[in-house]
């Protein structure tokens, strides 16, 4: 048995705890109600982080490691050179959580548990990667001055990662994405809008851009966005450090093939499944308590035609066809090529491997609480909750 925090992140266009529309729609619980409250009340050390709603995993992990450990946000000095954005980003004065790492009087370290959404769960796979393995490009570019997160061994100051509606091996999605120019028109109008809305008293009040390293957004508290215009052209021009573009499948094909588990946390990943075979026509359905604003995705994603990624040799066949209206739920399970074994809760879990838990009936909004039942919503996160607590 364990004490360490929980430690939950957002997915895309998602939110933290300490942002305004937080306190409106908590983005863990969303309408079930707060979902961070309630694990504390049942006695469980619980945080909701905030990162880049629509920057790349690289830059979220670099902004969750700075408050986990109350610290400024160092993007690195090659990811910042390559990217052309500034290398430094805010400070946290103090920690998300206090005494991460350090040593109790049993000689125990403190560890965390990360939680993560849809995203969320490509974004603390990552930070655990570099805890553990750090980045030798950072360390040959940034020499001395390199930041604590790229030297590596770190390994142990993590007990598990958890991940819940990730697109582990990105989605079939993205080809209605390409087609309609979606994938274009959405960059575009998020550049536009957070240039504007970042600049205004919107910003570290009601939501928190995080893109003050293009100078799109002014960091919280401070005037420092660079001239509207100019900071529009320098996101749009180094657009391939975004969530949009980390979510092609050839960008999370070669995630996947840098970012591996670590030998001593546990793995657990939470596939959800929104629709339903029918008996008669064969088809595969969106569920009658689906998201309406979301069935046309899932509907198309459960009806396209099987088709060949041209550029990774991924087959979509029939086994893609379940999803939870935005991700497919084959790609929830674990990141394909990756050792793993299903797991229903019970017994012990291994160390290294993908621990599968059975695919949950909701789709990718009832994961966190959205239009959801609260009585149920809050018991799979308590149940989460114990089985981490219970690991050795």
């Amino acid at each position: 048995m364990n004490f360490y925090p929980l430690i939950f992140v957002h997915g895309f266009n998602g939110w933290g705890g300490g942002e305004g529309i937080n306190g409106v729609l908590p983005y863990w619980g969303a309408t079930t109600g707060d979902l961070m409250s309630y694990l504390r009340r049942e006695g469980f050390e619980a945080y909701s982080a905030s990162v880049g709603p629509v920057s790349s995993a690289w830059d979220r992990a670099c902004e969750l490691y700075a408050q986990l450990t109350g610290s400024t946000v160092d993007y690195g000095e090659a990811h910042s050179r390559k990217f052309g954005h500034r290398r430094f980003g805010r400070t946290y004065t103090k920690p998300l959580c206090g005494g991460w790492g350090e040593e109790d009087k049993d000689g125990n370290i403190r560890k965390i548990h990360l939680i993560g959404h849809s995203f969320g769960g490509n974004t603390i796979r990552l930070l655990v990667h570099l805890l553990a393995n750090g980045c030798q490009e950072e360390r040959d570019a940034s020499g001395e001055d390199v930041s604590p997160l790229f030297t590596g061994g770190k390994e142990n100051l993590v007990a598990s990662v958890t991940t819940i509606c990730t697109p582990h091996n990105s989605s079939s999605i993205y080809k209605f994405v390409k087609a309609t120019r979606l994938f274009d028109i959405t960059l575009v109008m998020t550049a536009l809008y957070t240039g504007a809305a970042g600049r205004s008293f919107l910003n570290g009040r009601m939501v928190d851009f995080h893109l003050e390293q293009f100078g799109l957004s002014d960091t919280p508290g401070q005037k420092d966005a660079d001239r509207y215009l100019r900071s529009v052209r320098t996101f749009l021009k180094n657009s391939k450090d975004t969530c949009e573009n980390d979510l092609l499948p050839e960008n999370i094909l070669e995630f996947n093939s840098k970012v591996k588990t670590a030998g001593s946390i546990y793995y657990f990943s939470f596939p959800f499944d929104s629709t339903k075979k029918g008996r008669i026509t064969g088809l595969t359905m969106p569920l009658a308590k689906s998201n309406p604003i979301i069935v046309p995705l899932g509907f198309w994603i459960a009806h396209q035609r099987q088709f060949t990624n041209e550029k990774t040799g991924q087959v979509y066949d029939d086994e893609w066809r379940p999803n939870d209206l935005l991700c497919n739920t084959v790609s929830e399970k674990y990141p394909l090529g990756e050792e793993h074994a299903d797991f229903d809760g019970k017994g012990v879990p291994a160390k290294g491997i993908w621990n599968v838990m059975p695919v949950q009936t909701g789709d990718h909004g009832t994961a966190i609480g959205l239009f959801a039942n609260k009585e149920k919503t809050r018991a799979f996160y308590l149940e989460t909750a114990q089985m981490l607590r219970g690991l050795e």
